[in-house]
């Protein structure tokens, strides 16, 4: 194993470190069990947090800072990335959503599904808009918000009002009230702009599996909430439909639709964006699965590993992409997943997805304990696990 080939493509580790600081961790119990191995990192980001940082440096661009509207109304400061045009390309833009509107954003004891929106993340497209961007790859993932796209639509002059015509507020409180969807001063430059999400789960808009049913209880929504949500979702995807030519039914029902509390819908219909993995658009703009043809090991991970996991969660297209390089499914290199809590019904993901899942962090330890301690937890984690695997490759 002196000369292993390790690949590390971890996503973040939410609350604690992002993929980049995920990566290292790995990378150093590597080191620590075989010395001598070849170790690429490849930090992934799905579309929520890290997401502006990896593509725009995959895509060798610069990031910027803008202040803009934050989930709550008070502002924050967001950062995305400009590609400059290149080889064919137009100049890029890179937007994450969690940057305006990320849970991270919000304390849990002041999470308010209501008021929260994502104004903040129209503000910095415009401002991409502003800077030559015709092509804006929007990071959905880790977000506070289910109002649908309402708040960023109107951020960017195509706002939503009530049965009498008045503006609603910029939050899922108006998409409640939302009966029109009207063009109150959009650019039209945002015709000549093409527009790819890049989401980190496939459920569609509304019902059992849509936004406000599978995401809204950890925004802080009350399963009262979450009904009224879903049934507003349900009313918006009208909404949508109507003022854009298309047909209701697909917008609630397309996969992807009801990412980050429903703005995949809103980037669809409004401007035909194609809804992509994110995980998988970053792995194709790096060529992962090149790397991974003659790799001993493939390492990933994220803070939470669940049956969601498998719903294009980018340890899940880490697996896919490795499958690949080698021959198909399962059989091909091994692909190891870390993560900081691992869920019962994680189990189903193995062998389908990952050779074993393997838990960081001590469960009996206080939450905020295990957080801080993460990066170190990850290196002994990593090193045990490392030795083993270097056993089993010598005999």
């Amino acid at each position: 194993m002196s000369t292993a080939k390790i690949i590390v493509a971890p996503d973040s580790f939410k609350e604690a470190l992002d993929a980049a600081g995920v990566a290292a961790a790995m990378s150093a119990g590597v080191r620590d069990a075989l010395p001598t191995a070849e170790i690429l990192e490849f930090p992934v980001a799905d579309g929520g947090e890290g997401t502006a940082v990896a593509m725009t440096r995959a895509l060798g661009g610069e990031l910027h800072a803008v202040t803009v509207t934050g989930p709550l109304g008070a502002p924050v400061t967001a950062r995305y990335g400009l590609v400059p045009a290149g080889a064919g390309r137009p100049v890029t833009a890179v937007v994450e959503l969690a940057e305006a509107a990320g849970i991270h954003l919000v304390d849990p004891a002041d999470r308010d599904i209501r008021a929260a929106g994502t104004a903040g993340v129209g503000e910095i497209m415009a401002q991409a808009l502003d800077d030559g961007a015709r092509h804006i790859i929007v990071g959905l993932g880790g977000s506070v918000t289910t109002d649908g796209g309402l708040g960023l639509l109107a951020a960017l002059g195509l706002v939503a009002v009530d049965t009498a015509g008045t503006p609603v507020s910029r939050d899922a409180a108006g998409l409640i009230r939302a009966a029109d969807l009207q063009d109150r001063g959009m650019d039209p430059r945002w015709r000549e702009v093409q527009v790819t999400v890049a989401g980190d789960v496939d459920n569609p808009l509304c019902g059992p599996q849509g936004a406000a049913a599978v995401f809204g209880p950890q925004k802080g929504a009350s399963p009262a909430d979450v009904r009224e949500l879903d049934a507003a979702l349900s009313r918006w995807a009208g909404i949508l439909a109507t003022a854009t030519g298309q047909d209701a039914a697909t917008v609630r029902t397309t996969p992807g639709a009801g990412a980050a509390g429903g703005v995949g819908a809103a980037l669809a219909t409004v401007f035909g964006a194609s809804l992509r993995s994110g995980a998988e658009l970053l792995l194709d703009l790096v060529d992962f699965t090149a790397a991974c043809r003659d790799a001993d090991l493939v390492l990933t991970g994220e803070g939470r590993i669940d049956a969601q996991t498998g719903h294009g969660k980018a340890p899940a297209r880490v697996a896919a992409a490795a499958h690949a390089a080698t021959g198909g499914a399962a059989g091909g290199v091994p692909v190891i997943a870390v993560g900081g809590a691992v869920t019962a019904d994680a189990a189903t993901l193995v062998p389908g997805l990952f050779t074993d899942i393997v838990t960081v962090g001590d469960p009996a330890r206080p939450v905020a304990e295990n957080l801080a301690r993460t990066a170190t937890d990850l290196r002994v984690t990593v090193a045990r696990r490392m030795s083993v695997f270097s056993h089993c490759q010598r005999r």
